[in-house]
């Protein structure tokens, strides 16, 4: 299982420092944005770019890479203008994971800005079909990632993810990533085993827990249900270690890269807060979980 850890890092300087600051740590695996996620142009992929990123990988113990979407894309937008552009440049990050060989892009569902739920949700979903549409053959899959539900954000209930997933033309290319800040900020319980196997029961009936590609691993500055998206280091914040026990110990998730998107520096004693959150996330793990 620890070798599936993983954390969010940066691409600059190019796409195989992300892969070798991971491997610096000893992660498993790794998490990175195609191009600038704020903003809309992407300069056009090289050859050098992608043979040195596949070679980083190549000569690491670093695999199954995963990425993530520019925050200015926002398929649930009632503005056909920002819809569109938002369609073009979920087109151009599938292109550049293809691209790197890169099998997983998780991007937020999108916001409704006002127009409500239900219409922001066949927005998302319409906008999906377009962008599936243009990708045909893609191997790379889009991951609707849950969300905290900060102002009109969709994603927030494992319902609107099961509503997007249920309306889209070709289900089968999306897949689902779990934040467990997210989900703890969103109202969902995580602390004891068995909220943890409720809330679990819960996305089961709403997506299916096997549609679970990527774990994101933060805990949380604000308190369950605030809705509000803060992450803290592991076993730092409001849900402390016991969710992070229940989720790396889960058998249904022993194959699936788990991705630290916490703060980044050194803690008080000089250590790398990755290596300090990873640390803390393998003594989390059971001697069975490890040896399954």
């Amino acid at each position: 299982m620890t070798d599936r850890f993983g954390a969010h890092m940066s691409i600059a300087g190019g796409y195989h420092k992300a892969v070798n600051s991971a491997s610096s740590f000893g992660f498993g695996t790794v998490q990175l944005f195609t191009k600038n996620n704020n903003q809309w142009k992407a300069t056009p992929l090289t050859d050098p770019q992608i043979d040195a990123f596949k070679s980083a990988l190549s000569q690491s113990k670093v695999s199954s890479p995963v990425a993530h979407n520019s925050y200015l894309i926002n398929l649930g937008s009632p503005d056909d203008a920002l819809w569109n552009k938002s369609i073009d440049a979920l087109v151009v990050e599938l292109e550049r994971c293809e691209s790197l060989g890169i099998h997983d892009l998780v991007i937020h569902p999108g916001a409704h800005t006002g127009s409500g739920e239900e219409a922001g949700l066949q927005r998302i979903a319409e906008g999906i079909d377009v962008v599936h549409g243009r990708t045909e053959g893609f191997t790379v899959k889009i991951d609707l990632e849950a969300t905290a539900g900060q102002g009109s954000c969709l994603g927030h209930r494992f319902e609107h993810l099961g509503a997007i997933i249920g309306r889209v033309k070709a289900p089968e290319r999306l897949g689902v990533c779990l934040d467990s800040c997210h989900i703890f900020a969103a109202g969902y319980p995580l602390a004891s085993r068995n909220e943890y196997d409720t809330t679990m029961e819960e996305l089961d009936r709403a997506v299916g827990v096997a549609r679970v590609r990527v774990w994101h691993l933060n805990d949380s500055q604000r308190e369950r249900g605030s809705r509000v998206d803060r992450h803290a280091g592991i076993g730092l914040g409001h849900l402390g270690l016991e969710p992070f026990r229940n989720i790396v110990n889960d058998p249904r998730f022993q194959s699936i890269p788990m991705i630290l998107e916490t703060p980044k520096g050194t803690d008080e004693n000089g250590e790398e807060l990755d290596a300090r959150n990873l640390r803390v996330l393998r003594e989390l793990v059971t001697r069975s979980s490890t040896s399954a």
